[in-house]
């Protein structure tokens, strides 16, 4: 006499092959809708036109890197938008001098109201520089100036580091983003996905730190006395 059990035990042997093939062939899919729809919210956040700030801020920082961001945000301060320039990233060597020299027309505000930070070389280390600057001044409101495919980064590094500040993005959009699509031009093509990844994994590290759990140490946090990477004068890795 066959039992009930007998009865279903060949059908639920089969069954289980066939959950396991749905579950092996879902998670990559689930994985690549992630990394699609992340990505299409990162476009989202992107800016193909400059726009002032609505309000002014205490201060200003450029996260030098990238074209125009300095000469962006010394515009800025000479119209009012904020009583100081901190520019951010700066390479060791360089000068007020040298750097006043790139902006002509502006150089009395270089002698009264600018600031330079050499340290950093990171977008994680110019937030962590910035902060201090901030809380240094006792200042409550930042506008950040930085190119707007690096501004959300930006914004998830200075956001984590300064919680108590208040963010006010300036994108500055280069002379390509302008000319061309981003996605018809190889070179802009492969730094807007380089970005995206860089901005996940900003975001991963920002929420295990969050958690308490500290990964992904960098070259960044080496102690000051440590030999910096070479790089241009005004530019990092951004």
């Amino acid at each position: 006499m066959t039992t009930q059990s007998d009865d279903r035990s060949p059908n639920a042997s089969s069954r289980a092959p066939r959950r396991g093939l749905r579950a092996i062939v879902a998670i990559p899919l689930a994985l690549v809708a992630a990394i699609v729809l992340g990505f299409i919210g990162f476009l989202a956040q992107l800016r193909n036109t400059e726009t002032r700030p609505e309000r002014p801020a205490d201060g200003i920082v450029v996260l030098t890197g990238g074209a125009s961001r300095v000469s962006d945000g010394i515009e800025l301060l000479a119209a009012g938008y904020g009583k100081r320039l901190l520019i951010s990233g700066v390479h060791r060597t360089s000068t007020m001098g040298e750097i006043s020299r790139t902006v002509q027309e502006s150089q009395a505000l270089f002698a009264c109201c600018v600031d330079l930070d050499r340290s950093a070389v990171s977008t994680r280390s110019n937030a962590s520089e910035t902060r201090r600057w901030v809380h240094e001044r006792g200042f409550k409101s930042l506008i950040v100036v930085t190119s707007n495919y690096h501004m959300p980064r930006a914004i998830v590094e200075l956001s984590h580091a300064m919680p108590d500040i208040a963010l006010i993005p300036y994108a500055v959009v280069g002379e390509k983003w302008r000319e061309e699509p981003w996605w018809e031009n190889g070179a802009t093509f492969r730094l807007v996905l380089s970005e995206y990844v860089k901005y996940i994994a900003a975001r991963m590290r920002v929420r295990l730190a969050d958690l308490g759990i500290n990964v992904w140490a960098e070259a960044a946090d080496r102690p000051s006395g440590s030999p910096p990477s070479p790089r241009p004068a005004t530019a990092q890795a951004n």
